[in-house]
């Protein structure tokens, strides 16, 4: 998007988005005890330019003031954006074969900043833990700082389809928007388990009480300080040639929000 036209043009619902907090992971050994002591360390990262690494390193450096260049980056995969990175940033790749998760316990890293739990934190190994061990706690205080939810995945569609047959772009919009409202309706009705959890409903009523009835949102208007945002690291972190607009990445018919249905607050 940022180097001309992209062959994608994007619509505004997101069916993947994760707090961040949480998955950040540090040495036990390694005199790590906050965000700060993170600088001169070595971190481990799956893919540099994947997007929950970039609002990682986007929250490291406005919530904490450490910055890309201050960490030696060693990245778990081979990168598949292809773009020159800031001379300032250190960035090697891993052993092949080697498991960031084990060398995080190993200590051939000292942190690691991932997409889910490593293996070795999930096998209880005491070398392991969070940088952020109350992290539902700052999520939820970030949330209401920021009005930041990270969002991982959108829907795009083929540009050549959308200049062909405009109606596509908010007839999908529509179809998506229904389709989270019926599962608004479908969680509300909680005389039956929807998953296995035994606390959904409170779960579901703090979440409505911090983020808004439509916990979940699709559309600009509630996610534009989370797409700002995520535009705003990409361009910081040299992953992008330029500031991209917000307006450039979706359909103009799917830019206004879609009214929505009777019944999701649970």
């Amino acid at each position: 998007m940022s180097d001309g036209d992209a062959p994608f043009i994007a619509i505004p619902a997101f069916p993947s988005r994760v707090f961040r907090h949480g998955y950040f992971f540090v040495n036990a050994e390694k005199g790590i005890r906050g965000p700060a002591d993170l600088k001169g360390k070595r971190g481990g990262v799956p893919e540099y330019s994947m997007t929950a690494a970039v609002y990682m390193r986007g929250l490291l450096q406005h919530e904490y003031g450490v910055r890309p260049s201050d960490v030696e980056w060693v990245q778990g995969r081979a990168d598949r954006l292809g773009r020159k990175l800031p001379s300032d940033i250190r960035l090697s790749e891993a052993p092949a074969g080697a498991e960031l998760g084990d060398m995080l316990e190993r200590g051939e890293i000292d942190f690691l900043m991932t997409a889910n739990n490593p293996l070795s934190f999930r096998r209880g190994n005491s070398k392991v833990r969070r940088l952020f061990p109350d992290y539902a706690a700052a999520e939820k205080d970030y949330y209401r700082r920021t009005r930041i939810y990270p969002i991982m995945h959108t829907v795009v569609i083929r540009r050549d389809i959308c200049e062909r047959d405009p109606w596509v772009a908010l007839s999908l919009y529509k179809a998506l928007c229904a389709a989270k409202d019926r599962c608004y309706h479908f969680l509300a009705e909680l005389g039956s388990s929807k998953v296995s959890s035994a606390w959904l409903q409170p779960l579901l009523e703090e979440e409505q009480a911090i983020i808004g009835p439509d916990w979940f949102p699709y559309g600009i208007a509630q996610n534009r300080p989370s797409i700002e945002a995520l535009l705003q690291y990409a361009h910081e972190q040299g992953l992008t040639q330029r500031r991209v607009k917000l307006d450039e990445l979706f359909a103009p018919s799917t830019m206004r929000d879609i009214p929505l249905g009777d019944g999701q607050r649970i």
